[in-house]
């Protein structure tokens, strides 16, 4: 890339360590103009703050933008539908959060007239893919700087080395800083002692959005969630906005030890990392949403979804949101949904949630049909001709090895 044509970029800027570190080095290395953009997804940055430093380190300005609402109801909740879990465990907090920085950040480079977007991922993880496909699918001729893959920084250390040799302030000590990712669905935390999966996690560390288990109230608390077509709407009877939803959900699932995990994952890339995330109120929303389909999918749908799900959650973990693919499985995924309605009431105690009751106006369970009791619209001889009939592959074969004996 010829560094002489790059006189404005764009920078996807979070103030963290990477993209501080970045402007510097920019500034060193390109000297161009450098605008910021950092994307509201609910992390909870001071903005202000946030503003000043990024001028004081270099930029021209810094934008923000606030995609909480859109970010929700149109990344989080359709997952969410999709009961997408990445290897079962992992929600997908950083993973559905990126296409839309990445897409806002497009949408300011060409109002900018910027010749390159610039990320601070590092060349071992999701984020780069996550970012530069989404950009592609909106910006396919932009020129993309990665300066982590062609800087000589080598490591998060000599990074801090870096910042403390030229001024550039940092918001935590070198014995923690973890790399973690925040925003209203999810808390990520990696590196230093979680490298090593043989170390336990220090919860009283490094949880930030509640507590652990062993310190969650000795009382359980009981939560109704009320859904409408797969989206949750209510909370103990209470409406509440989709982005107040789910802050108010992380409230009450943080304080109960709730959707604390510790996972060993498969990266794109093709190597495992290790995590610990906190996700309490996507945690009961997946439970949730997964109960009241038992009660309102039938057999089929209800296990073809799982396979969809599956594959949903890859193409999200990927960077695949922009495709036609993930688009085509969120249609079968809504249709499924019509009639996702009804109530859950969940039990939280200490990192567990437990059931208590599912209601729903669409419900397929027929107690008179279910009993263990005497009931009048059931013939159980008809079983016979099934079971017959199911088993009659094994029962051929069966009979024909006896004849080769």
């Amino acid at each position: 890339m010829d560094k002489d044509k790059i006189k404005k970029v764009v920078l996807a800027y979070s103030g963290g360590l990477d993209t501080s570190v970045i402007i510097t080095w920019l500034k060193e290395n390109y000297n161009c103009e450098i605008v910021a953009v950092s994307g509201d997804v609910g992390q909870g940055d001071d903005y202000e703050v946030l503003k000043e430093k990024a001028i004081k380190t270099g930029a021209s300005k810094l934008y923000i933008a606030d995609l909480k609402e859109e970010f929700v109801e149109e990344y989080i909740f359709p997952t969410l539908k999709a009961g997408a879990v990445y290897e079962n465990k992992y929600f997908l907090g950083t993973s559905f959060a990126r296409p839309i920085i990445a897409k806002k950040i497009v949408e300011i480079a060409k109002a900018e007239g910027a010749d390159a977007i610039v990320h601070g991922c590092t060349g071992k993880g999701n984020d780069q893919v996550r970012f530069e496909l989404a950009i592609k699918a909106y910006a396919p001729n932009m020129k993309i700087i990665a300066p982590w893959r062609i800087w000589d920084i080598k490591s998060r250390d000599e990074e801090i080395d870096y910042a403390e040799a030229h001024n550039i302030p940092l918001s935590f000590t070198r014995e923690e800083s973890y790399s973690r990712d925040k925003n209203i669905w999810h808390l990520s935390h990696e590196g230093l002692d979680l490298e090593n999966p043989a170390n336990e996690p220090q919860f009283d560390k490094i949880l930030q959005l509640g507590v652990s288990p062993e310190k969650a109230p000795d009382v359980p608390e009981y939560v109704t969630i009320s859904f409408e077509k797969g989206i949750p709407t209510k909370i103990n009877g209470v409406e509440y906005k989709p982005v107040d939803l789910i802050l108010k959900l992380n409230e009450l699932g943080g304080k109960n030890g709730v959707g604390i995990v510790d996972l060993v994952e498969n990266r794109l890339v093709g190597m495992k990392s290790r995590g610990v995330y906190e996700t309490p109120g996507g945690a009961i929303l997946y439970y949730a949403h997964s109960a009241l389909e038992t009660l309102c999918l039938d057999r089929d749908t209800q296990h073809y979804k799982h396979l969809v799900a599956q594959k949903f959650s890859e193409l999200v973990y990927y960077g695949q949101w922009y495709t036609p693919l993930r688009e085509a499985l969120t249609a079968f995924v809504d249709e499924t949904q019509k009639t996702v309605t009804g109530e859950v009431k969940v039990k939280l105690y200490k990192g567990n949630i437990i059931t208590a009751s599912i209601t729903s106006p669409y419900s397929l369970y027929d107690e008179e049909i279910a009993t263990f009791g005497e009931d009048n619209v059931y013939d159980q001889k008809d079983s016979q001709g099934f079971v017959n009939l199911f088993g009659l592959p094994i029962t051929v074969k069966a009979m024909l090895d006896e004849k080769r004996k």
